[in-house]
């Protein structure tokens, strides 16, 4: 009998050796589907880390420090993989994460144009949604030192930013979040706090969601975060907020109707 102990002290028994994502998988599957790591007894380890003794054991997701550290740095990794593939001529060198994002060294012939990130940004998106290995595929073996998520599959909310050359070799930068499931967006600083509030109520139940309160145009961000792929984006404007509820859009921006926060809640949580 393998024990194993929580953050929180909660205490949990297995029959048999297994590893920290099948732990994750037990308490949950959406802890499983974010989690990228585990801390057990203070170091941090992969998922696939197989625990046969007794442990102390944290789950590390995508909403951890760390756990957004190895989304970058696998992202950095994915970034090889779809250039490598579009691009053989390419020499891969070396990424690494940023404080938002990422970046991947490389040397070419050919300089790389907007064009060219478009198009390697496209085959980032078809190799994460296959679900392989980041680290490896083929041909590629990832040069990044260090954890990586599972699969590719935990990769989902990312965008190439730009390129930069100097004599030697290209540097293509990007940017990469943990992804969520909604994007609770106000109209103006007025509804800041009824925004905060409905986030707040949708983490209480589970939903990975974040508020918006940027002084931009609504249409501006339902765009933006429709293209980091968020689900659903919940409008918060001075009707809703007079009333108490809060209007609902697809990703694709369909309109879900209005409801109550108690509604949304139930929602975005049956369908998670």
């Amino acid at each position: 009998m393998i024990r194993i102990t929580l953050p929180d002290g909660t205490q949990r028994e297995y029959d048999e050796a297994l590893s920290v994502y099948e732990v994750a998988a037990s308490i949950g599957l959406g802890l499983a589907k974010t989690s990228v790591a585990g801390r057990v007894d203070g170091v941090l380890v992969g998922c696939e880390h197989l625990l046969e003794q007794d442990a102390r054991l944290q789950i590390i997701t995508t909403q951890d420090p760390e756990g957004l550290e190895i989304l970058r740095r696998s992202c950095a990794s994915l970034l090889a993989m779809a250039t490598q593939q579009l691009f053989p001529i390419a020499q891969l060198k070396a990424g690494s994460p940023t404080d938002d994002g990422f970046f991947y060294d490389l040397a070419c012939e050919r300089t790389f144009t907007a064009l060219d990130l478009e198009q390697i940004e496209a085959r980032m998106r078809h190799l994460a949604n296959t679900n392989h290995s980041v680290r490896r595929l083929g041909d590629f073996e990832a040069l990044c030192h260090g954890l990586h998520v599972p699969s590719t599959g935990v990769i989902r909310a990312f965008k190439l930013t730009k390129v930069t050359l100097n004599a030697s070799q290209q540097r293509i930068y990007g940017t990469c979040w943990a992804s969520q499931q909604a994007a609770v967006l106000t109209l103006s600083e007025s509804q800041a706090d009824f925004g905060q509030q409905v986030c707040e109520a949708l983490k209480r139940v589970g939903i990975r969601a974040v508020v918006d309160r940027r002084n931009e145009k609504v249409s501006y961000k339902m765009r933006e975060h429709s293209l980091h792929q968020v689900p659903y984006l919940v409008i918060v404007g001075e009707r809703e907020k007079a009333g108490g509820y809060v209007s609902l859009r697809s990703r694709l921006g369909e309109d879900l109707g209005q409801m109550s926060v108690e509604a949304l809640c139930e929602r975005l949580k049956r369908e998670a």
